[in-house]
């Protein structure tokens, strides 16, 4: 190992005790020592990081730590005078994961924090054998000389990275995100023997806030951290540039589906419904029939319901790259009238096509279209379908070995994919069609299709074999519907926007019991039901699907959501931030925007204040002011109604202007008031803002309420 690179590096980052140095690199030259005992092929830990990242040894010194409670002594091993070895052998494996970010030259912010955590907290708790340990997120923040770190903390600590390095389960939070006071706690004992068995557990998630505080951003990245488990973006536009890119990707894998509810969204949008089809594959069409279509929360179930049983039959998997394949569509038999060539070619792994009648088309003789279609008209003269040779030379010329197959249900579903595995023959033994075929391993047979979208841009044509447009093709898709799974399936997220505007009993219907984390397949008590469209019996929600959603409080309050989604659903408040704010161009953009909303507070309610993010990317004078007149001002006239005297007592006259009108000839009346938006704002406008003296309601009204003269 690199001992002396190592030692530096592990005291840049906190261990500075000779003792705490001599136990990592003790720890790890005892791993390196006993490789092979370990099960590894591999003659040093550089070339083990290298084939895997360290992940075989991580995987073996759990499994001997979660057998000492059997009478185990593997263990011995690696330490064989131990007499706390349940302790010792987390310890090592967290150490192991640390010489592991040493070799790979991790430097970003989030791999300090988990260093840090590990050797200031975890670490020495193990030692002194504590059943749990506890970080406050200020109180690291000022330990660690960070600046305003908060969010980057939680999101770090609370990740399944940091969870995986420190072989600890998630820890117990109390107190508000992103804050100072926020408190994680980790247990560092285990229950149940499988400490580092992270089997993430479905998240029902709503942010709720007003407008502009950041839900959307936090939407994002909160699902891209579910999907893969961590995500470590710094608060930069870097980051969220990185971020977005990241969540772009799994939006393209459909790993994460987007919809926004509205007043007329329902059931047959959002779960399945009837919609008309006019015809299907090889077929004519004879007018239109109502077909059951699956909606996007139906789709993606399905989606992540194929990645969960994956994971449960590793062996059935494939480790198949779709990158650079050429692909075909194919039709096995017309779709309800024709079933048994489909289930036929699933059992004899091969596909067949109907065209073609009689003819052995094997001899070389037959390597171009036209000698196919001169022996097919020579044969059957009375035939006149062109299918009957230029689809046969597809299939037996232009197919070739190691495309991919996708076998059509109608035109806008897909029911198998296979990779094609030799060359045409001809099965003399079948009479009828489909006696032309090819071999070929299928890597995808599904219970029920899927809607083509998921991995196709567009429909399919009513031909039995064509090749598709490689840029019509979603490959990223595709690859996570056949690639080679991990023990633990890929994780889904549903983002639900708006999602307090629609009728959510009208929405989900008979669902809304399966939402509830031990009603998920894959859990404990798991339940399905009988769609009412479809038929289909045993449908379910999987476990590894996550639902977020986000909640514009100045719509509507939480009170008066459905009881049914507040039981069902994790609410988390995003309020507004202004200690994220700054000074620009001499504007205090923090007093700013606390004084705006503690006077929308004391007129309105809470849920109507005005979010941080509106204000976060001014740079100059001139930004913070076209973000008043063109979003806060506007946003005020919708919560007050166009009544412009209490806007004004929310930010002052250096905003508005005042005009009194007094009462036509020949109209008797009181005076009134005509406002309007300053062109240019007083120079002194964000000043008295702040420190109150022109916005004081006593300029608008009198103290018998009317309007000052």
């Amino acid at each position: 190992m690199l001992e002396a690179e190592f030692r530096n590096w592990l005291e840049a980052r906190g261990a500075k005790s000779p003792a705490a140095l001599n136990s990592r690199v003790h720890a790890v030259k005892t791993i390196e020592r006993n490789l092979a005992q370990l099960g590894s092929p591999h003659a040093d830990l550089a070339a083990a990081f290298a084939a895997d990242g360290f992940a075989q040894l991580r995987e073996q010194i759990k499994q001997i730590r979660s057998s000492v409670k059997n009478g185990n002594e593997d263990y011995r091993i690696l330490m064989p005078d131990s007499e706390n070895p349940m302790n010792r052998l987390a310890s090592w494996n967290s150490w192991l994961a640390q010489y592991g970010h040493f070799l790979a030259g991790s430097n970003s912010q989030a791999d300090e924090i988990r260093e840090y955590v590990l050797e200031h907290y975890i670490g020495p708790a193990r030692e002194r054998g504590d059943d749990s340990v506890s970080v406050v997120v200020g109180t690291l923040n000022n330990e660690m000389g960070l600046s305003k770190a908060w969010p980057n903390i939680c999101q770090t600590l609370e990740g399944r990275k940091f969870q995986e390095l420190a072989d600890v389960l998630p820890p117990s939070v109390e107190g508000p995100q992103h804050s100072t006071t926020r408190k994680l706690t980790f247990m560092l004992t285990e229950e149940d023997g499988h400490m580092a068995q992270l089997t993430p557990t479905p998240n029902n998630l709503i942010f709720y806030g007003p407008p502009g505080t950041g839900k959307t951003y936090h939407t994002a990245l909160k699902a891209v951290e579910l999907c893969d488990g961590e995500a470590d973006y710094p608060a930069s536009a870097e980051g969220r540039a990185a971020l977005m890119k990241r969540y772009n990707a799994l939006m393209a894998a459909k790993r994460i589906s987007f919809v926004t509810f509205h007043g007329n969204y329902d059931y047959e949008t959002f779960v399945e419904g009837l919609r008309p089809e006019t015809g299907e594959d090889e077929a004519p069409s004879s007018g239109f029939r109502l077909e059951p279509t699956p909606g996007v929360f139906r789709e993606i179930c399905a989606l992540a319901e194929q990645a969960r049983t994956r994971s449960e039959s590793p062996g059935e998997t494939s480790s198949h790259d779709l990158t650079g394949r050429r692909f075909w569509k194919m039709a096995l038999g017309q779709k309800g009238a024709e079933d048994d060539v489909y289930e036929g070619a699933l059992a004899g792994s091969y596909i067949a096509l109907g065209y073609g009648q009689e003819i052995d088309w094997s001899p070389v003789e037959f390597s171009s279209i036209a000698s196919i279609k001169q022996k097919f008209t020579e044969v059957y003269p009375e035939i006149k379908i062109r299918s009957n040779w230029t689809q046969i030379h597809q299939f037996r010329n232009e197919m070739k070995v190691g495309d991919i197959v996708i076998v059509s249900s109608g035109n806008k579903a897909f029911r198998a994919i296979g990779v094609v595995g030799g060359e045409y023959y001809f099965d003399a033994t079948v009479a009828g069609r489909y006696a032309h075929r090819r071999p070929v391993d299928w890597l995808l047979i599904l219970d029920e299709p899927l809607t083509l979208d998921i991995i196709f841009t567009g429909n399919f044509v009513q031909r039995a074999l064509y090749r598709l447009s490689n840029t019509n093709v979603n490959v990223a898709a595709l690859n996570g519907l056949v690639g080679q799974t991990n023990e633990q399936p890929d994780q889904f997220v549903l983002i639900i926007d708006e999602i307090n505007r629609a009728n959510i009993s009208k929405v989900f219907g008979e669902l809304i019991t399966l939402l509830e984390p031990d009603k998920r397949l894959g859990m404990p008590n798991a339940l399905t039901v009988t769609l009412p469209y479809s038929k289909k019996r045993d449908f379910g929600v999987p476990a590894n699907l996550h639902i977020v959603g986000t909640m514009n409080t100045a719509d509507r309050s939480i009170a008066l959501l459905d009881t049914a989604l507040r039981r069902r659903f994790t609410f988390r408040e995003l309020p507004p931030a202004p200690g994220l704010l700054g000074v620009v161009d001499g504007v205090d953009l923090k007093a700013v925007l606390t004084t705006i909303n503690r006077r929308i507070e004391y007129l309105i309610d809470r849920e109507h204040r005005i979010g941080h993010a509106f204000f976060i990317h001014c740079e100059t004078r001139e930004q913070i002011e076209e973000v008043m007149r063109d979003k806060v001002i506007p946003l005020l006239q919708e919560y007050f109604f166009e009544d412009w005297s209490r806007i004004a007592s929310v930010l002052g006259d250096g905003f508005l202007l005042k005009e009194v009108l007094h009462a036509p000839p020949g109209i008797t009346g009181d005076p009134v008031f005509s406002w309007s938006v300053r062109s240019e704002f007083e120079e002194g406008a964000f000043l008295d803002l702040i420190s109150n003296t022109k916005a004081s309601s006593d300029s608008i009204y009198t103290p018998d309420g009317e309007p000052a003269e």
